[in-house]
Formats: structure tokens, C-alpha cells, sequence
């Protein structure tokens, strides 16, 4: 079996985040949770959980992803394969094995969950994630032919694959860096649909005007910028 290892962001998620790590599935080697500067119990609930848990003190989504990449860097035996989840419970962390099966089954690169709307529970993406989700893939797909339709979180890729892209974004625009330099270095890549549910909690950056303004702004700073690189 193919060594897994799942990366978790969390910002004060400790009704959520046991509940997180619970579902995952046991042929994961090691859940790792990335406190970014929680003030509630989500350290020490994910440490009850089982998690490796690990603090970076700088506040951004990429930040902590990074984080637990430089963790695992740093370890004397790689994964084959990493996996992002949120700390929220929005996400059904069981569904796990279908992201990583065409990895390993297909030797696929990378997979995106795809939050369809026909298995979104109702109230899940706020109106103004769903239309910057159809506007990102709509202009990936108009300049880089991106056959993507989503920029959901949770997701897979091998782990040589992941730190090839050099990763450098440290907040919002993590999930499109990724998908972007997917594409330019040709990465095979497919989307599974998963269900997704209402956050516990209140979302960090959809659900804040100033949050979904500087996503937005992340977000779209990234497409343009690799679509006039050459």
C-alpha cells in the first residue's frame, strides 16, 4: 500500500476538527493539523484525535500548508502520496479513498474533489464561492484549455509531483497556485465528485466580505499572472 500522509490548515476548528481526523480512513500513515494561531481547544482535540499537530504562528491558509510540507521534508522516509482536508467538517474525510484511488490505481497526479451541486447540501457555498469558482476554471479553461470545475480543497497529488510545483502562496490563492502549475508542468489530473455539507463554524474567508474580497483579488492575480508567463 502506498504511504499516504494528510495535511489539515486549522483556525479555530475544536468542534470540528475530531471529528475531522475520526473519519478518516486508518491506511492513512499520519494526520498532520497545522494550528495557525487558534485561540480555542483545536490543539489539543486534535491531539486527543491522534493527530500530529504542528503551529504556525504566521495567520494564512498557505502558510500552513506549507508548514506541513517543510515537516515532511524533513523526515527520513516520504509518502507516495499527500492529501490537503479542512479542519471544517464541510468535506466527508471517508471519501478520501476515492480521491487517492486513480493516483494509485491509475497513476493519475493529481485529483481534485469536485464540489458538484447535485451532492452539495444546501447553504454549503456561499453565492459568492460558487461564482468564483465559475469564474477561476471558466478563465483556466480559456487560457490554458483546463478542463477543471472547481478549486476545492480537498484534494490529492503524489508527493514527488507536489514539491516540484514549488508551492509559494501563503494565503488565499493556494488551491489555484496548485492548479495552475499543474498544468503548466502537465500533470495528468482528473476531478471525483464528493458531497459537501455545511462548515461547523463560521468560514474564515468566504464568510467575511473582507475574506472573500482578498480571495478574489488572490485568485484571479494568479490566472493572469500565469497566463501571460511564458
Amino acid at each position: 500500500m502506498p504511504k499516504i500522509k494528510v495535511i489539515i490548515p486549522a483556525y479555530n476548528e475544536q468542534d470540528s476538527i475530531a471529528n475531522v481526523i475520526r473519519d478518516i480512513p486508518k491506511t492513512v500513515e499520519e494526520v498532520i493539523v497545522i494550528n495557525n494561531n487558534s485561540t480555542d481547544n483545536t490543539v489539543i482535540n486534535a491531539k486527543n484525535a491522534g493527530a500530529t499537530v504542528l503551529t504556525e504562528n504566521n495567520k494564512g491558509y498557505g502558510y500552513a500548508c506549507l508548514k506541513g510540507m517543510d515537516y515532511i521534508a524533513k523526515l527520513s522516509e516520504k509518502p507516495d502520496i499527500i492529501v490537503f482536508l479542512d479542519g471544517d467538517y464541510s468535506d466527508y474525510p471517508e471519501e478520501l479513498t476515492k480521491l487517492t484511488a486513480p493516483i494509485i490505481n491509475d497513476n493519475i497526479d493529481f485529483v481534485i474533489g469536485s464540489r458538484v451541486k447535485e451532492l452539495r447540501e444546501g447553504g454549503s457555498m456561499t453565492p459568492q464561492q460558487v461564482f468564483g469558482n465559475w469564474l477561476a476554471t471558466f478563465l483556466m479553461s480559456l487560457f490554458f484549455n483546463a478542463k477543471f470545475t472547481d478549486l476545492g480543497p480537498f484534494r490529492a497529488i503524489k508527493y514527488n509531483k507536489l514539491v516540484a510545483l514549488n508551492m509559494v502562496d501563503k494565503t488565499y490563492g493556494w488551491t489555484v497556485e496548485m492548479q495552475l502549475k499543474a498544468l503548466k508542468q502537465k500533470l495528468t489530473y482528473i476531478e471525483i465528485p464528493v458531497r459537501y455539507k455545511q462548515r461547523i463554524g463560521v468560514s474564515k474567508v468566504s464568510g467575511t466580505v473582507k475574506g472573500s474580497i482578498f480571495a478574489g483579488f488572490k485568485i484571479l492575480g494568479w490566472i493572469f499572472k500565469y497566463s501571460f508567463k511564458k
